[in-house]
């Protein structure tokens, strides 16, 4: 998929622009756009307006071929709603555009077209967003899950060489968002690519195997990006008891990933990222329902969006330091396997009587939040898809936001949830509370690593907050969002947008 963009001014003739096809908004009053005026010297436009046979309603198409006085083969008509009034600055708001972005990746997918000129990102409130929209929607249309298929299906439609209509004075700041987009679009698509493989060939030793890939890669343009992987009797010399404890009904080898990117000052501490990474989950001896268990090859989703992420800002060359810790392994069940009623020892020196052992997540998640005390950070974000609960209380549109609350916390937890709003990849805050740690009271242990049924992913969220006393900590509960089921079932690449929008502003600061 080839990106670029094309200049505009007030010369510019969109009627003699030789390209398979060109995109052009129009208004659901049947109000045409500059660009869509332009195309309508001999009134073609406007007579399919007239007829009805499009409303301008939000993301409604029609292609039409050989216009009279257009040299483009085809003009693609895009509704992008309700005229803005004559005041307003004319541009249509980001929520609007990202269905407006849809429906043009849909139609594009569709045609046998070698090239397009989308003009209607010029209508966007925010240019960098409105680009942003429009390449991750159509490199999310062009992505195949199917590459394990014997015989993966031919794909004979979809545009593969796209221009941007953007004003002569915006091509500057246009670049930037270009290979923003670029970047964060290759995460994603790296975020699904490791979710979407079933367990079988996602192996923690997979998940190292990545990671150190992005090493390899990125080491060709900057040495500023190392991978380090930690293996079994590395952990055991760091006392990570509690990551190793899930490890034990498992013939696959764990695997400790720190995966360094180091692009800001020596000097400056550096922001670090911590992603679940059971690669299968079982339940262990709390085994699970049959019914979904495939889908428990997702359970590495945070560790997935971490090494996308990862990817992104590698691509970027990110002027900030960034690492990336993921402890992986599977959970499963065998004569070895840890039992409810065990207790173990945590990296941190801290007792957890295992009540649960489905409950596994937060046992791996808060070794490695002790090992990110090393890199004395300027904030830690951990990121797992760690609980139904969190399902229950948000569903699948936001993820769950965990932090303490002091001003520190509330600037992280602010910073997370602009970067959310900014891409469409949300994120929700959450209460945690010294009352909601009642419940992980233990008569044998420090702690319990259950707190009951109710507020199941607030004392999750709790009982990793007892690791991370030493620095400013966010935790991202992303059960909800890091994949869809049904029909629809695949990765989502969720929050990779939000991650590194959030890392990109950092870096700006």
């Amino acid at each position: 998929m080839d990106f670029s963009t094309k200049p505009i001014d007030a010369k510019s003739n969109f009627t003699s622009s030789k390209t398979a096809c060109i995109v052009v908004g129009i208004y659901e009053n049947k109000k045409l756009t500059p660009e869509a005026e332009a195309l309508n010297a001999q009134g073609a436009i406007a007579a399919v307006l007239k007829s009805g046979d499009i409303t301008g309603k939000v993301g409604s198409t029609l292609v039409l071929r050989q216009v009279a006085g257009v040299a483009a083969e085809r003009v693609v008509l895009v509704g992008l709603g309700a005229a803005p009034a004559a005041k307003s600055s004319g541009k249509i708001s980001n929520t609007t555009f990202t269905k407006v972005a849809q429906s043009i990746a849909n139609v594009l997918a569709g045609l046998s077209a070698a090239d397009a000129i989308i003009t209607v990102t010029l209508h966007a409130e925010h240019l960098n967003a409105a680009i942003r929209s429009v390449v991750l929607a159509i490199r999310a249309s062009a992505y195949r899950a199917d590459g394990l298929k014997s015989k993966p299906e031919v794909i004979t439609t979809g545009v593969s060489k796209i221009a941007l209509s953007i004003h002569s004075a915006d091509q500057a700041a246009a670049k930037l968002s270009l290979a923003q987009s670029i970047a964060l679009a290759n995460g994603i698509d790296l975020t699904k690519n490791l979710a979407d493989l079933p367990g079988n060939f996602c192996t923690p030793t997979y998940l190292a195997n990545a990671a150190k890939k992005i090493a390899s890669e990125f080491n060709a343009t900057t040495s500023k990006i190392s991978a380090e992987i930690l293996d079994r009797k590395q952990c055991q010399a760091l006392k990570m008891g509690s990551f190793l404890s899930v490890t034990n009904g498992s013939d696959e080898p764990p695997k400790f990933i720190v995966l360094k990117h180091m692009g800001g000052k020596a000097k400056d501490a550096p922001v670090v990222l911590v992603g679940k990474g059971i690669t299968f989950d079982s339940g262990g001896i709390s085994l699970k329902a049959g019914a979904g268990m495939d889908e428990m090859k997702y359970d590495m989703g945070g560790a997935a969006s971490v090494l996308g992420t990862m990817r992104a800002i590698a691509e970027l060359k990110l002027k900030l330091n960034v690492i990336a810790v993921i402890p992986s392994c599977e959970n499963m069940p065998n004569g070895r396997a840890t039992k409810p009623g065990d207790i173990v020892t945590s990296m941190s020196g801290q007792t957890i009587e295992i009540l649960n052992t489905d409950a596994e997540g937060r046992l791996i998640l808060c070794d490695a939040l002790t090992y990110a005390e090393r890199f004395n950070p300027a904030a830690v974000v951990d990121v797992a898809t760690l609980t139904g609960a969190c399902i229950t209380s948000l569903g699948h549109h936001n993820s769950g936001l965990f932090t303490r609350h002091d001003a520190a916390h509330d600037e992280l937890a602010n910073e997370l949830l602009a970067a959310g709003i900014d891409t469409g990849d949300t994120a929700w805050r959450m209460p945690i509370g010294e009352a909601y740690n009642e419940q992980l009271k233990s008569n044998f242990a420090d702690m319990a690593n259950i707190g009951g049924s109710a507020a199941g992913s607030i004392t999750a969220a709790c009982f990793l907050e007892r690791f991370t006393k030493k620095y400013t900590w966010a935790h991202l509960d992303i059960a909800g969002t890091a994949w869809k089921s049904g029909s629809a079932k695949g990765a989502t690449g969720r929050p990779v947008s939000l991650l590194t929008t959030f890392l990109i502003n950092r870096a700006a600061n």
